[in-house]
């Protein structure tokens, strides 16, 4: 006969173990409250923003804990995440983005580098501490469905998802798709991490992937995007640092760059490791390097990145535009330093769907009185499917100082074929071989004022062109471990 009073005691203790087992069990983590009971409407037919915010709210004030999004489809404008709160899609929840302007915040207003009006966001956070937005489900910003009734209204499209000044930020395992502009901008915030999230953004010109921008000590990881814009881009549209970033294990796709610092970039860019990406099918760079409006560049590390279907595979500028915004002062030209980049397999272009008319490999281009100093580009592997004439006349780029920072806007052509570098100080090519399935007569490498250049097995598959320099050093000084091959490759 069991003894009654360990009958009693065992009761309660077997009941909370079964609640905690179903809890474990339970695919989303069942806890916190429901959009739901707040009065929230799943079915796309009525604006449920309000709704969504009170849960948030309530939860937030109440000390923080979980908001819950059943699977269901949610017509909405602005939503704030506030502190503590994590707002979790559930497998089939989607909230998708009211298609009028009037129905969305703009948290922090500032104008971007293309003159566009930018701060309003679908989902948003400013000010807040220990957030997230997590889940199986997708928010889906509908861009292409946008109505715009005023002209210039345009230009303040709404970003897809919104951090300005928070602190411990997570966003993890979503969905994303066609945002209206950037997909996610965090701005001026800290301890950031942004996981295993799938982008898809390809309905509106300049959808950016993820904009880390003046931020600092964030994680990107495990992400899939592809976007019409940049895929991962850091900016600094404030004189505060971006800095202490580490990129690992993305597949990046975009019309744009795949990775690029710029051309936001009055704060300086310090302390960045890129590594373990696959970038394709990309149309206007896979790295790029990019400082023009003060920043001063320096302890960026990129590392085992390979490429496939990509137009110029390294680009390089550092510049005078000097552009200002959120209403600070003018910086002075920035620099550019301690920049290495190793262990890239390229496979370029198949087509000519070049950017340029004769595009490059490698492109590099400071200004005479800010040189790019201490590049060191290391182990790299690439096919180019280059075809070009050589030209009767020497390619003079133009300087473009205070020009928009693209490689397009240097001319229609390069005048090297694998690697043009200008206005730069102790630059480092080692073990970097190019294979041309076709036939280009430029010259393979041009270098034009540069200190302490060093060449150490640089290689291509052709032989140079019938009066043709393979290699031209002009204005360069200190050429050392020069070892020029050629191979049957």
């Amino acid at each position: 006969m069991h003894n009654t009073a360990d009958a009693k005691l065992r009761t309660p203790l077997l009941f909370l173990l079964l609640a905690w087992l179903s809890f474990a069990c339970s695919p989303t983590g069942k806890k916190g409250v429901s959009v739901m009971d707040f009065g929230a409407v799943n079915d796309g037919s009525a604006l449920t923003s309000e709704a969504i915010q009170k849960a948030i709210d309530k939860v937030s004030a109440d000390g923080g804990g979980q908001v819950n999004v059943p699977a269901g489809t949610y017509l909405s404008g602005t939503i704030l995440l506030k502190d503590g709160v994590t707002l979790f899609l559930e497998k089939g929840a989607e909230i998708i983005g009211s298609n009028s302007l009037n129905d969305y915040t703009n948290i922090d207003p500032f104008t971007d580098a293309v003159g566009q009006q930018r701060g309003r966001c679908l989902i948003g956070a400013k000010g807040a501490k220990n957030i997230a937005l997590k889940g199986e489900g997708a928010v889906n910003g509908r861009g292409e469905r946008m109505v715009y009734t005023k002209k210039g209204q345009r230009s303040m499209r709404p970003f897809l998802i919104r951090i300005v000044d928070c602190q411990n930020v997570e966003l993890d395992g979503i969905e994303t798709r066609n945002s209206a502009a950037w997909n996610i901008h965090v701005f001026q915030s800290s301890k950031v991490r942004l996981t295993n999230l799938r982008i898809l953004s390809q309905s509106e010109g300049n959808g950016d992937g993820i904009d880390v921008d003046s931020s600092n000590d964030v994680y990107i990881g495990g992400c899939d995007i592809n976007a019409h814009d940049d895929a991962i881009c850091f900016k600094s549209t404030s004189p505060q640092a971006c800095r202490d970033v580490k990129v690992e294990n993305c597949r990046l796709s975009s019309r744009w760059g795949a990775i690029k610092f710029g051309t936001e970039s009055m704060g300086n860019f310090e302390n960045f490791e890129i590594s373990d990406c696959y970038i394709y099918d990309t149309h206007g760079g896979g790295i790029k390097v990019l400082s023009v409006d003060g920043s001063n560049v320096s302890n960026i590390n990129i590392h085992d990145i390979e490429m496939n279907d990509v137009d110029m595979p390294i680009f390089m500028r550092l510049g005078a535009r000097l552009r200002t915004y959120r209403n600070a002062e003018k910086r002075p030209v920035g620099s550019m330093s301690g920049v290495s980049i190793k262990n890239i397999k390229i496979h370029g272009k198949r087509w000519k769907k070049w950017r340029m008319e004769a595009p490059g490999t490698i492109f590099i281009t400071g200004i005479e009185d800010a040189k790019i100093k201490d590049v060191s580009i290391e182990n790299v592997d690439a096919v180019m499917y280059f075809n070009n004439k050589a030209e009767k006349e020497e390619v003079v780029l133009p300087e473009n100082r205070e020009r928009y920072p693209e490689f397009i806007f240097f001319g229609k052509k390069l005048p090297a074929y694998g690697a043009y570098i200008r206005h730069a100080s102790g630059v480092t090519l080692k073990n970097v071989k190019l294979t041309v399935r076709n036939n280009d007569e430029r010259s393979f490498v041009k270098v034009v004022d540069v200190d302490n250049l060093k060449l150490d097995n640089v290689q291509t598959n052709l032989a140079p062109a019938e009066g043709v320099q393979q290699y031209v050093f002009k204005d360069t000084a200190c050429v050392k471990g020069h070892k020029p091959l050629l191979s049957s490759m």
